[in-house]
């Protein structure tokens, strides 16, 4: 069956790339409304492969002129009343499933059935890029993009994700992509992308769409340690020994990278952390804590703009302001300031240490002085973790930097 499926999806598409060399008159916005009408599906995925070659083809004008014409395809208020009243008065199927046609927008019918095409998922993530890139001050296409992440966020979910382990003996196309996307710490050259992947106690791990077979969509870089290390540089040694597996008892997520623009705030981060740490708390029992070495991003922007009087060349006044950052610092929702401090948190982890000259790398001092921070994804607790952080905005915290944040706000007064 799977190869009567195979011949019969080639056969297909051939009818689909004869098809598509048509020549058609009609303006592209024309395009769109007989495409939403369209009745057969094979003409339907015609219009559609048409709307797509013609998108790929323009200028940045064109396409921020397209998006406004898509985005105009929206909601009739009235009718949205109308519907809604009349559910109120009569609920039931037929006064539903009325409300339910009159409050989605035809442009959310428009991009599923562009979404017909082979292969047009990926197109319609690179479209998204394009979108968040030219919209991003306009209130229009913004309220359009909330319509390609609610359709996104169906298309991948969890469910859809196959996670995928990524080796030296993986294909070259797919390294290739590990080096351009790695977003955190710079793969310099493909010895060090060996460095990071062939050694036993090394591990990465991507999630992949089955409509996006060869394009990874996040991946995450693992390093089996003895202890919790404090150094991004000790970790990356080039002349360091490698540990047996075996012998490990901590597996480090030093980097987490999203690799797709277009699905930017569609979370994978959270399943892709716990699901590596199920899978190899089961390959290596040994394994007894699972920490991240993440950076600190945001640290160096808060000192400027709190016009912090501080010595970051001082390694425990650097960790102490780090930690009081990334407990005490706070959005006005009253979340976490640091960006990668609410997804780990976000994910049930805990502040587990800060450390100094953690990352010395031009970018790490530039963003955090060179200070990193160990968050630890207890497996008992982080259902409990994410719930406090969810409902409370609760920064769970260990007692070492708790006590380098009472030792700051000492010091401070």
């Amino acid at each position: 069956m799977t190869m009567l499926a195979d011949l019969l999806s080639t056969v297909f598409e051939r009818r689909y790339r004869a098809a598509d060399t048509r020549h058609d008159s009609r303006s592209t916005p024309e395009l769109m409304q007989a495409l939403v009408g369209a009745t057969g599906e094979v003409s339907g995925i015609v219009i559609a492969a048409l709307i797509l070659d013609r998108f790929e083809a323009m200028a940045d004008d064109d396409k921020l002129e397209l998006f406004h014409q898509i985005a105009a395809m929206n909601i009739d208020p009235d009718r949205v009343r109308d519907t809604l009243a009349d559910y109120e008065q009569t609920p039931g199927k037929q006064s539903y499933r009325a409300f339910l046609a009159a409050a989605e927008p035809p442009r959310q019918e428009l991009i599923r059935r562009m979404n017909q095409v082979p292969a047009a998922t990926g197109r319609l993530v690179r479209m998204r890029a394009d979108l968040l890139r030219l919209g991003r001050d306009d209130a229009q296409l913004q309220a359009l993009d909330l319509d390609f992440r609610h359709l996104f966020a169906s298309w991948f979910n969890r469910g859809f994700l196959v996670l995928r382990p990524i080796n030296w003996s993986s294909p070259a196309e797919i390294l290739d992509k590990i080096i351009a996307y790695e977003a955190v710490h710079a793969i310099d050259s493909w010895d060090d992308l060996r460095r990071r992947l062939q050694p036993a106690d090394r591990r990465c791990f991507a999630f992949f769409h089955p409509a996006m077979p060869d394009e990874p969509l996040i991946f995450v870089e693992v390093a089996l340690t003895r202890g919790v290390p404090g150094s991004i540089q000790q970790l990356l040694a080039e002349d360091r020994a490698p540990l047996r597996a075996g012998d490990a008892d901590t597996a480090v997520f030093y980097s987490i990278s999203n690799c797709q623009a277009g699905l930017a705030a569609v979370s994978f981060g959270n399943s892709l952390i716990k699901q590596v740490a199920s899978d190899l708390s089961t390959e290596l029992p040994a394994l007894k804590t699972f920490v991240t070495l993440s950076p600190i991003p945001g640290l160096i922007k808060y000192v400027t703009d709190t016009g912090q009087n501080a010595d970051l060349t001082d390694d425990t006044a650097l960790r102490q302001l780090a930690a009081h950052y990334l407990i005490e610092a706070k959005q006005t929702s009253g979340q976490p300031l640091d960006p990668v401090a609410r997804f780990h948190l976000g994910n049930g982890a805990q502040v587990h240490a800060v450390h100094a000259r953690a990352d010395i790398s031009p970018n790490g001092m530039a963003q955090s002085g060179g200070a990193m921070v160990n968050y630890l994804y207890d497996l008992a607790r982080v259902s409990q973790n994410h719930e406090r952080f969810a409902s409370q905005a609760e920064v769970i915290a260990d007692a070492e930097p708790r006590a380098l944040v009472a030792a700051y706000t000492k010091n401070q007064s």
